[in-house]
C-alpha cells in the first residue's frame, strides 16, 4: 500500500495548492465563478492526466482530490459546495483514465 500512496504525494501536493491556494484569489463575482468551475477542474484534469501517463489509471488519486476538498468546504465556501467535491473528483478521474489508454499505448 506504501508503494502506491507514496508516489502520489507529489500529485495530492498540487491538488492541495490547487484547492486551498487558488481560492485565495477570488476577489470578486467574475473571478468566484470562472475559479471553481473552470480552473479548478481544468487544473485537476491535467493532474489526473499527467498521473495517469506517469502511472497508468488508478481510481486513489481521485479518493484523494475528494477527500482534500472537503475541508476546503468550511474554509471558504458555504455547504453548497459540497457538490464541487465529487465533482472534481470525477474531474481527476476522467484525466487518470485518459492518461491511462496513452500510457498502455507507451
Amino acid at each position: 500500500m506504501k508503494e502506491k500512496l507514496v508516489p502520489m504525494l507529489p500529485y495530492a501536493a498540487f491538488l492541495a495548492a490547487d484547492f486551498y491556494l487558488l481560492p485565495l484569489l477570488i476577489q470578486d463575482t467574475g473571478s468566484a465563478m470562472v475559479l471553481p468551475l473552470f480552473l479548478m477542474p481544468f487544473a485537476a484534469f491535467f493532474c489526473g492526466v499527467v498521473w495517469g501517463l506517469r502511472r497508468g489509471f488508478t481510481p486513489w488519486l481521485a479518493a484523494a482530490a475528494v477527500l482534500l476538498f472537503a475541508p476546503t468546504i468550511l474554509l471558504y465556501y458555504n455547504s453548497t459546495a459540497w457538490v464541487y467535491g465529487p465533482v472534481y473528483g470525477l474531474f481527476v478521474l476522467a484525466g487518470c483514465g485518459l492518461g491511462g489508454l496513452l500510457h498502455k499505448r507507451r
